[in-house]
């Protein structure tokens, strides 16, 4: 009995000593240095293009010092680093926990427009469905409404022109559409969302001008006409303008009178 348990306190001693070298080689593995040091280290990362070392850097400047002021850099400058590297989705929850946490830290603004450019970086084209292109135009009219003197104000202005455009041009695909299919009152409205909705945007003239093509159809001389006046009075220069005139008049567009004179040559079309 004495032997076994000789053994069995050996066992256990050779066991603990086994788990102190292990322990001790974890702690090996963590070596606490300046802040100053791994956040450097973290920004030559980004100068090189290395984004994804980028961001396990700034992780370590907030796990090694999270109470310091470069540990609140990391976490704006780590979403950065996310964004580089095409991580949306990552990006943006940790711009928002920044947001939340550092409201009004001095490079708020910054981290408001990221966070308008992670989604408007995810917008697809207008066939598909456009919920990135909304969540962009609020973020980046977000950016507008709080700091409308800083510097990423005037880039967000450009960014939320395009991106009305781009909600326009899928009004216009669904309006076209449903006009195809001969659903005039469906394509109506959507054509209607357009001009009332997207004034400012590339998409109106055309807009007018579809209304004007389905009153045509439906016999609605009056607002074809009043429709007509509206695209005259605002687009007069436009293409469009063109075809509404030729439209109302003759009831016919130019374009078809041009495919009806390549037929038959321009005197068969008049006769």
């Amino acid at each position: 009995m004495i032997r076994a348990s000789s053994r069995y306190a050996a066992l256990v001693l050779v066991a603990g000593s086994l788990a102190l070298a292990a322990c001790s080689e974890k702690k090996d593995d963590y070596v606490e240095r300046p802040v100053e040091e791994l956040y450097n280290e973290a920004m030559d990362l980004i100068d090189k293009n290395e984004y994804f070392r980028a961001s396990k850097a700034f992780e370590e400047v907030e796990r090694q010092h999270p109470y310091s002021v470069w540990a609140t850099k990391a976490q704006l400058m780590g979403a950065y680093a996310l964004y580089e590297r095409n991580k949306y989705d990552d990006a943006i929850i940790q711009l928002d926990r920044f947001i939340q946490l550092h409201p009004g830290n001095k490079d708020a603004p910054y981290a408001y427009y990221l966070k308008g450019l992670a989604y408007y970086e995810q917008i697809t084209d207008v066939a598909r469905d456009q919920k990135m292109t909304e969540h962009a135009l609020k973020s980046l009219q977000e950016v507008i409404d709080r700091f409308p003197a800083s510097t990423y104000a005037r880039d967000a202005k450009l960014k939320v022109d395009l991106a009305r455009d781009h909600m326009a041009g899928k009004e216009m695909n669904v309006a076209r559409f449903y006009q195809h299919r001969e659903q005039w009152l469906a394509a109506l409205n959507r054509y209607k969302a357009v001009t009332e909705q997207y004034q400012t945007t590339s998409h109106v003239p055309e807009a007018l001008h579809r209304m004007v093509e389905i009153y045509v159809t439906l016999g609605l001389q009056e607002e074809a006409k009043k429709t007509a006046a509206v695209l005259g009075h605002n687009f007069p220069g436009s293409d469009w303008y063109e075809d509404t005139f030729s439209l109302v008049n003759t009831g016919r567009s130019m374009a078809a009178a041009r495919k009806a004179e390549s037929k038959g040559g321009w005197f068969g079309w008049l006769w």
